[in-house]
């Protein structure tokens, strides 16, 4: 068996919880936002609520574990 190449799989934790745009940006759920919303202010709760870009270093290593 030699030179034998592998095909890569896809990280399917990491699919489940981020979304990939058609520009290729990578999108995931705020931090936060859980529990213990009773606590925090409105405005904050709105924030933690929604989805937020990723840095594009994190978003370079999650692309590489999603096969992109």
């Amino acid at each position: 068996m030699k030179n034998k190449k592998y095909k890569r799989k896809t990280h399917k934790g990491l699919a489940k919880r981020v979304k990939v745009t058609a520009t290729g940006k990578v999108k995931r759920k705020a931090s936060f936002g859980g529990h213990l919303m009773s606590g925090m202010g409105s405005k904050r709760r709105r924030r933690v609520s929604g989805m937020i870009t990723m840095k594009k270093s994190d978003a370079k290593r999650t692309k590489e574990a999603l096969c992109v």
